[in-house]
């Protein structure tokens, strides 16, 4: 059975504003310092389903943009473009149709297409592991990563033993906890990290669909009727705005009788937020992360993003992130409220600054 890469691309990236915008969201930004993170999971992914199988699932808005920053990686007409941001249920039962109608089935091997992994080789190795699982099992196969400390900022997926050597069984999906809980999960060994990532048969996932979102389930039944036809575009774009939003882990996940997960340990990040440039771009010895032109004295612990043609000066700060662009915007945020920077796009909203959302 062939294997298909999906690369879920239609996020806004809002808590990296303002580098991250509605014409450019998170996705199409470099912040590893190699490239695009976009380009780089495509290429990652594609070791593990070949080049020629990738998919990304994106706005219909940045179709034009995934197919120029994924160029000699993945065929432009894999790209597929949601005419509205229906959420993750949607997009993957989109990405399923699509294998479905035009390649019969297929093991989909599924990724946010902006997280960061440190150990690629590691993260092949698995993803493979988890491909063989779900061909093998026909379960609902998840990746959990397994906890370094206790975050409250990650749900967590509690797992039990099973006879196989490769997976545990999934007994329930948690949402974010508070430390206490946090701690508790770390020290059972039971408890993983939620990645968002998955590996299934499309055949699997829309049985599922079938069963348990019945209403996305006859949408997205019309819109595979479509497909192939010279009505496809059409139909899709009549149809897609009105499935019901609802993410793959609470219309599904949750709620499925044979979920799988194998741990991963391969030093992943979300990239969640502008603290977890820690990880992903690295710090100099007083702990700042430094992406921009930067005149920093004694300070400590903080965040600097910025164009090279703009200095940033900073004396005597610490636990801060400061953030500049080539368009003039400036955004100086305490380090502890960093999720809640996606609160500024909505706030410029019929202001005199909405040009900078």
């Amino acid at each position: 059975m062939n294997t298909y890469g999906i690369i879920m691309a239609g996020g806004g990236g809002t808590r990296f504003w303002p580098l991250s915008r509605a014409d450019k969201p998170k996705q199409f930004l470099n912040l590893s310092g190699e490239d695009t993170m976009v380009r780089e999971t495509a290429v990652r992914l594609g070791k593990i389903t070949g080049e020629e199988n990738l998919f990304i699932v994106t706005s219909a808005a940045h179709r034009d943009m995934s197919i120029g920053y994924t160029e000699g990686v993945v065929d432009p007409s894999h790209i597929l473009g949601e005419p509205a941001a229906r959420n993750t249920a949607a997009c993957i039962g989109y990405a399923a149709m699509e294998i479905i109608k035009k390649y019969e089935d297929g093991i989909m091997v599924i990724a946010p297409s902006d997280h960061f992994i440190k150990d690629e080789e590691e993260f092949v190795r698995v993803m493979k592991e988890a491909v063989k699982t779900a061909e093998e099992t026909s379960a609902l196969v998840t990746v959990g990563i397994k906890p370094t400390f206790p975050c409250t900022g990650y749900g967590y997926i509690r797992n039990s033993e099973t006879d196989s050597d490769v997976y545990r069984k999934v007994d329930e999906f948690v949402e974010k906890p508070d430390l206490e809980t946090a701690e508790s999960y770390v020290d059972s060994g039971y408890y993983a990290w939620n990645s968002g990532m998955f590996v299934w048969k499309a055949s699997v996932i829309l049985g599922y669909f079938e069963k348990l979102l019945p209403d996305i389930y006859d949408h997205l039944k019309k819109i595979g009727d479509a497909m192939g036809t010279p009505k496809e575009k059409e139909i899709i774009e009549e149809i897609y705005p009105s499935i019901p939003k609802i993410s793959i882990d609470y219309g599904i996940m949750e709620r499925a009788d044979n979920v799988l997960m194998l741990e991963g340990d391969f030093g992943w990040n979300d990239v969640g937020s502008f603290d977890a440039l820690e990880e992903v771009y690295g710090t100099d010895e007083n702990g700042n992360v430094n992406m921009a032109n930067s005149l920093i004295v004694d300070s400590h612990d903080n965040v600097f993003c910025g164009p090279k043609d703009k200095l940033i000066a900073a004396m005597g700060v610490e636990n801060i992130v400061v953030v500049t662009t080539e368009d003039g915007a400036v955004m100086v945020c305490d380090k502890r409220r960093v999720q809640e920077i996606r609160r500024f796009p909505e706030l410029l909203k019929g202001t005199d600054n909405e040009k900078f959302i």
